[in-house]
């Protein structure tokens, strides 16, 4: 199994807090307190209400200015809380990127519970895929690794079946055999989150869904990448009833169910593959695994 890459940047408080004093300084003496240091980015609790997300990697410094420019024109759209940049942090002398102040929203990680408790959010999940899913202009991020075709994947999930992270590979390996060979999409490229399983969702105290989050991978493409929730998120009740309210019979035919399932198959196998630091990750690969080698196929 691999660990997730090292920082390029040390995002640590004494960094922060000159960022702030040098681009927001009325934001500079609220109290910071870490939340996670994770594969690409550093999140810091700001005083009560907001967050400051900065990248630890090069790669990930793109996606930042993808969230900055597009996130504020989806929101509208949207039935759900997103983390909407409320200030916009740039590129310094002594930090190469850019970052960004956004909302605090009050609640616990989707990946926590157990996924009974996630039963709830079936119908508001699906509502937020339908209005999300809209056709995306010719300028929308690209993401060579979402939103793509399926098959494009196959080398990628074939490497993490040979390194021994995933397990009953070979069962694994024919059943994406099957899914992978499912007709490619060819309608309009519609606006994705990308990377839509249960840590990027927040619950609040009742269990409802209280905001998505974390657009890093947010891409224009096939739907079947975000429709893939229905077996990272869901047990069989809840991913009926999912599929049931988002299912529109003019563009979800049989193949893109095949091939959500298929991305499930595909994130699932990268959760198992770079899960040691990250236990929750590894627990969400292993149960939506057994979700996908289970059935049904929607």
């Amino acid at each position: 199994m691999a660990r997730m890459p090292a920082a390029e940047v040390d995002v640590d408080e004494p960094l922060v807090r000159r960022l702030l004093a040098d681009q927001h300084p009325d934001l500079a003496a609220l109290p910071l307190r870490l939340l996670a240091n994770g594969w690409d980015n550093v999140i810091w609790r700001l005083g009560d209400d907001l967050v400051v997300r900065a990248p630890r990697r090069a790669a990930a410094a793109g996606l930042i200015e993808n969230e900055q420019r597009w996130l504020p024109r989806l929101a509208a759209h949207l039935p759900v809380r997103i983390p909407v940049p409320v200030r916009l942090g740039r590129p310094t002398a002594y930090y190469p990127w850019s970052w960004t102040v956004g909302t605090w929203t009050a609640g616990v990680s989707a990946a926590v519970v157990p996924a009974a408790a996630r039963d709830s959010v079936a119908e508001p999940l699906a509502e937020f895929l339908l209005a999300l899913h809209r056709p995306a202009p010719a300028d929308a991020p690209h993401n060579p690794v979402r939103g793509v075709p399926l098959g494009t994947r196959d080398r990628a999930v074939r490497e993490r079946l040979a390194g021994g992270a995933v397990p009953d590979a070979a069962r694994v390996a024919a059943l994406w055999d099957d899914l992978s060979a499912a007709p490619p999409w060819t309608g309009t490229s519609l606006w994705l989150h990308g990377d839509l399983h249960p840590a990027n969702l927040v619950l609040d105290a009742d269990g409802a869904l209280a905001a998505v989050i974390d657009f890093g991978d947010l891409t224009a493409g096939d739907p079947a990448t975000d429709l893939a929730t229905a077996w990272l998120t869901f047990d069989d009740d809840a991913r009926r009833r999912f599929v049931e309210r988002v299912h529109d019979g003019a563009r979800h035919d049989d193949a893109t169910w095949a091939r959500a399932r298929g991305w499930a198959l595909s994130l699932a196998t990268a959760l198992l593959a770079h899960s040691d630091d990250a236990p929750v990750l590894g627990a969400l690969g292993r149960e939506t695994l057994a979700r996908v080698l289970t059935g049904p196929d929607r």
